[in-house]
């Protein structure tokens, strides 16, 4: 029996050429960025992506821990994003359930206002919410007062919508027969099955308060109630007193605050994937 040759060899050798290109590129940003937080030296050439043994140093870092509080910038950094990631889990489920299954007047108004929220930025409203949240409630130098404003997101609140749109309503059905109440049929039924939904809108939902530096900037005026961006950002206007290398102690700083949401993808990557939401049902 004769031997069929595999097609696509060729194409196929290309198709990982440029993907490899494609990573090299994505990734050379990273690279640089750890690369100029080691050297001792300051060096933009080209050459300087291949630095000597010699150039390279911890004392970047040692000296940023020097001149902040890294680990206080750390943990408020940690409780202003764990805040905002919960709050968005929480009220972006309820509201993306509602929205998908729940039968009630004004539906297609509310997902309306949602979806208009996506067209207005944020700076529009950060006066507002600055005089509400400051003068109102008098919430400066909080961490409420950095979390209120990111307590909803709307892109989460799409996600789960769209997912639970794809559970069959038979599951709902079968369910309310049995008797069990919407927050049940939420919890135990709806929430696994759309399980890749929240692990995504975690992740979203994670980079945005963790790098935000604009409301925490104005919010937090106390330096020991300042996130790692905007204790970052004090260090770079004040970077003349460090002699060894500014800039590579600002990259040094920017690495501690890139590393946990790299971290935090490569955990949860391998889970986004589809659910078999049709498998709830049978036949």
């Amino acid at each position: 029996m004769p031997t069929t040759r595999r097609r696509g060899g060729p194409l196929t050798a290309l198709r990982f050429v440029v993907l490899a290109v494609g990573a090299f590129l994505a990734l050379v940003p990273f690279y640089y960025m750890i690369i100029g937080a080691l050297q001792k030296e300051r060096d933009t050439s080209v050459l300087g992506l291949l630095p000597l043994p010699g150039n390279l140093t911890l004392d970047n870092l040692r000296g940023v821990n020097e001149s902040i509080d890294l680990v206080g910038a750390l943990v408020n950094s940690l409780i202003m994003t764990a805040g905002v990631v919960g709050c968005t889990l929480v009220l972006g489920l309820l509201v993306g359930y509602a929205l998908a299954v729940l039968s009630f007047r004004g539906r297609g108004l509310v997902f309306a206002l949602v979806l208009l929220v996506q067209a207005i930025p944020f700076q529009l409203l950060m006066v507002p919410l600055y005089v509400m949240v400051v003068r109102y409630f008098h919430l400066a130098d909080s961490y409420l007062g950095m979390i209120l404003p990111f307590a909803v997101n709307s892109v989460a609140v799409l996600i789960f919508r769209q997912y639970f749109l794809q559970i069959p309503k038979d599951v709902f059905d079968a369910a309310r027969i049995d008797g069990a109440g919407e927050l049940r049929i939420l919890v135990s039924i709806a929430v696994p099955l759309v399980r890749p939904a929240v692990l995504t809108a975690m992740l979203v939902t994670f980079i945005g308060p963790w790098n935000e530096f604009l409301w925490p900037f104005l919010i937090t005026k106390d330096a020991e109630m300042q996130p790692l961006a905007v204790s970052l950002a004090n260090f770079s206007q004040a970077n003349s007193t460090f002699e060894a290398n500014p800039m590579g102690a600002v990259l040094a700083g920017a690495c501690v605050l890139a590393i946990p949401a790299v971290v935090l993808f490569l955990t949860f990557q391998r889970y986004f994937t589809s659910a078999n939401l049709g498998s709830a049902i049978k036949g």
